[in-house]
């Protein structure tokens, strides 16, 4: 088997981590993972695979266009799978020249360095070579509980300052594969929950807070809807994608599984209240407290992954309840992980 060159932005967060795990134990590629380690990285999500003599390291920002061509030519990858973004939607709406640095310049930033990569190569490098960028349903807006789910055509109508940074990012990326013929390729995912879940997030705040007897804060009336996607399925479609998937095509990854973010919660509370019962309440669901919905908060995301299964033979093997109880457990099972992440003292909002 050919052993692929991986380079991977944004490694050290929740899903390029689960991606740089998945490469170094389920194939046999070589993975540099570049990573600016902002406060929702973790170079601890990595230890299980930092010793590998086929994994590095490079601490940088991908807005460094000196550093990354640096980079591209020392490292010589056959693929860039792009997964470095701000990624949290409360703090796009507080502070959003964080999200157009990152998620624009620095899209804008890592495809001129690809570009200029590219061009070096021989004709049959250039055509193994792929640059695949990681997007979000949410450039796509919200639905309506009638309306179908979104499609790889449905129009763009971000909502937020996050979403419209990485619709940005998604138009230049298209914009980089038909006027420079870069052989890109692009997938928009749905939430996703899993082990290493950086605590700021619904799932594991929730998890989080109940564990410390806090409350357990829940936008509006909490029957805002997302699709769950467990990581570990969802960076198994990303590098199907990559070594299968068609140049300029553009990919949705979901699970298959509609939930409102209250039953989300409740369903976590009965798994706590199972594995680990609270001595101070009689369920963890008393800790549950409404508080003021988010300015301009989508009401529903679905995606339909009809295309992935179709043209890839892709499709989520892990359910939501078996991923949840998976997640659920590993938050107890490793507290220390999520104490020494210096932001959690500062939570206290939700993504969903």
């Amino acid at each position: 088997m050919q052993q692929l060159r991986f380079l991977v932005t944004g490694g050290a967060g929740f899903i390029g981590s689960a991606l740089v795990r998945f490469l170094i134990n389920r194939t046999n590629s070589v993975v540099l993972n570049i990573d600016k380690l902002t406060y929702a990285a973790s170079l601890s999500s990595l230890e299980s695979v930092s010793a590998s003599s086929r994994y590095s390291f490079v601490h940088a920002d991908i807005c460094d266009h000196q550093k990354m061509v640096e980079l591209f030519n020392d490292f010589r990858p056959d693929k860039i799978i792009h997964l470095a973004a701000e990624s949290h939607v409360d703090r796009s709406i507080g502070g959003p020249g964080a999200f157009i640095q990152t998620n624009v310049v620095g899209t804008f930033t890592l495809l001129e360095a690809a570009r200029q990569y590219f061009c070096s190569l021989s004709q049959t490098q250039q055509a193994g070579f792929r640059f695949h960028h990681v997007s979000t349903d949410e450039v796509y807006g919200d639905l309506s509980e009638a309306d179908l789910p979104f499609t790889e055509t449905h129009r763009y109508e971000p909502s937020s300052p996050y979403s419209a940074s990485k619709a940005a990012s998604d138009h230049l990326v298209h914009a980089w594969s038909r006027t420079y013929k870069l052989p890109c390729s692009i997938s928009h995912c749905s939430n996703n929950y899993g082990p290493f879940h950086f605590p700021e997030k619904l799932i594991p705040l929730t998890i989080i807070s109940a564990l410390q007897n806090k409350s357990i804060p829940v936008f509006g009336d909490g029957l805002q809807i997302r699709d769950w996607l467990f990581v570990e399925d969802h960076v198994e479609a990303i590098y199907d994608i990559v070594i299968q998937g068609k140049v300029g095509e553009t990919y949705n990854i979901g699970g298959n599984c509609e939930r409102t973010n209250l039953a989300v919660v409740t369903s976590i509370c009965e798994i706590l209240d199972r594995l680990q019962p609270s001595k101070t309440v009689v369920s963890y669901k008393e800790l549950i407290q409404f508080v003021t919905d988010r300015a301009g908060h989508d009401r529903r995301y679905a995606i339909d992954v009809s295309k992935l299964t179709n043209e890839l033979n892709w499709y989520s093997s892990v359910t939501f309840e078996e991923g949840l109880e998976r997640t659920v457990s590993w938050f107890i099972d490793n507290k220390n992980w999520w104490q020494n992440i210096s932001a959690t003292e500062r939570l206290g909002v939700v993504r969903n």
